[in-house]
């Protein structure tokens, strides 16, 4: 992020996404979790690119059933019992598998992964350093690129690629629009 931008607009921000990306209307509980993804990236991660940034929201859009809040995975009992790497079933704003997984990021209640701070951690590590799959954000995003498509590669191979590409360009153009000066 660089040092000239505008501050992000967040009621410009939230008019735009709730148009573009949520039907016209945004319950409480999703306005509070893109409040705090914004906040933790304004805090955490402030250098992260909004073309970053914007991915990330639309991963954790389609992740969370567009809930933006840490879920579990969806799905009766024999459902997720049925999965190899049950009980490590997906949890949080990335749905966050395998055991490997919860001990990388140093969750060893699995339900801890439901937390916003743990969630929140997990979201923003394991996008930005490739903790899931080898693959991570800059992969995909910046010195020129912007492979939306292919970035899905980081959570989850190419399942909904496109889908979620689309969000990810409806989120960067609600981040840009909302950085712009507004008329007085």
């Amino acid at each position: 992020m660089s040092a000239t931008l505008h501050p992000i607009n967040r009621r410009y921000f939230f008019d735009r996404v709730r148009h573009a990306l949520f039907g016209g209307r945004l319950e409480m509980w999703q306005v509070d979790g893109l409040t705090r993804i914004l906040d933790y990236r304004e805090t955490a991660w402030p250098n992260m690119p909004d073309a970053e940034l914007a991915y990330l929201l639309a991963t954790v859009k389609h992740e969370t059933a567009h809930t933006m809040q840490p879920i579990s995975e969806r799905g009766g009992s024999a459902y997720l019992r049925s999965k190899p790497y049950y009980p490590y079933y997906g949890r949080g704003l990335v749905m966050i598998t395998w055991k490997r997984n919860y001990e990388a990021f140093g969750v060893a209640n699995k339900d801890d992964a439901l937390g916003w701070p743990k969630a929140l951690d997990i979201a923003f590590r394991g996008m930005i350093y490739g903790m899931f799959t080898g693959k991570k954000l800059a992969d995909y995003i910046g010195h020129g690129k912007r492979d939306y498509v292919g970035a899905r590669r980081i959570i989850n191979g190419r399942d909904r690629a496109k889908l979620i590409a689309g969000y990810a360009g409806s989120f960067l153009d609600a981040l840009t629009q909302s950085r712009e000066p507004q008329g007085a």
